[in-house]
């Protein structure tokens, strides 16, 4: 079975995706920013955005009947590169240490210049959540 999820962002609509697809047990979360959503605004500091995106990460899996300990594969993208991606490895650990899901980064531009970092999840739910 196949259930969109959405968070309200206008660029869900705007660009025409869904904040996240639940195919099954497995979960797909689109690329997640640092835009709070609710005030559409987002910060300059590049760590407060990876905080930001795993709130948003969070609520998408909510809504999907999971948890970020349902994660299984993640990728970051961040068109500044190596150096500032290494500024978020303490949230990165905060949210995934204990999970420890497969992951990729890259180093690439975003469509909007706000943006320092973007996070793609794939969840899969647990037995213990589909009883």
């Amino acid at each position: 079975m196949r259930r969109l999820i959405s968070s309200g962002s206008p660029f869900e609509t705007d660009i025409g995706y869904s904040r996240a697809v639940v195919d099954g047990d497995l979960i797909f979360v689109s690329g997640t920013t640092g835009f709070d959503y609710a005030t559409m605004e987002i910060s300059d500091d590049i760590t407060a955005q990876a905080a930001q995106c795993f709130v948003n990460i969070a609520a998408a899996l909510a809504q999907a009947g999971a948890t970020l300990a349902d994660i299984v594969r993640v990728l970051y993208i961040v068109p500044a590169g190596p150096a500032d991606f290494e500024t978020c490895w303490p949230i990165l650990k905060q949210h995934l240490g204990a999970i420890r899901p497969a992951a990729t980064f890259i180093s690439a531009g975003l469509s909007d210049p706000r943006m320092k970092i973007e996070i793609e999840v794939t969840a899969r739910k647990t037995a213990r959540k589909r009883a």
